[in-house]
């Protein structure tokens, strides 16, 4: 059975960081492509990074040059770095495994607020 669990969202302050983490267990880690998707208040989900099997990284527009996706293999985990953070990243985020089907995770409150 693939599990898939984040850890890591909070309260910070504009222009703060935090890094979210993503464990996968129940399939071969080093195959599939990871994904952190976030849903704001309001707001339909959307995808934020991406990382493949290759280690070849994607992210939208809005958060290039704030937040890094990466991964340890060794380790089964997908990070998400996120700096310089602003109130418009408040959302709850969910990472997703991907390969043939999906997997995804119960999500992770950030909160970006003075």
């Amino acid at each position: 059975q693939v599990q898939v669990v984040e850890s890591g969202g909070g309260l910070v302050q504009p222009g703060g960081s935090l890094r979210l983490s993503c464990a996968v267990s129940g399939i071969t880690f080093s195959a599939i492509t990871m994904d952190w998707y976030r849903r704001a208040p309001g707001k339909q989900r959307e995808l934020v990074a991406s990382i493949f099997s290759s280690s070849t990284t994607y992210e939208i527009e809005s958060v290039k040059g704030r937040f890094t996706i990466s991964r340890d293999n060794a380790k089964n985990t997908v990070y998400l770095q996120m700096n310089n953070l602003e109130p418009e990243d408040t959302a709850v985020y969910y990472c997703m495994a991907r390969r043939y089907q999906t997997y995804w995770g119960q999500g992770t409150q950030v909160t970006v607020s003075s």
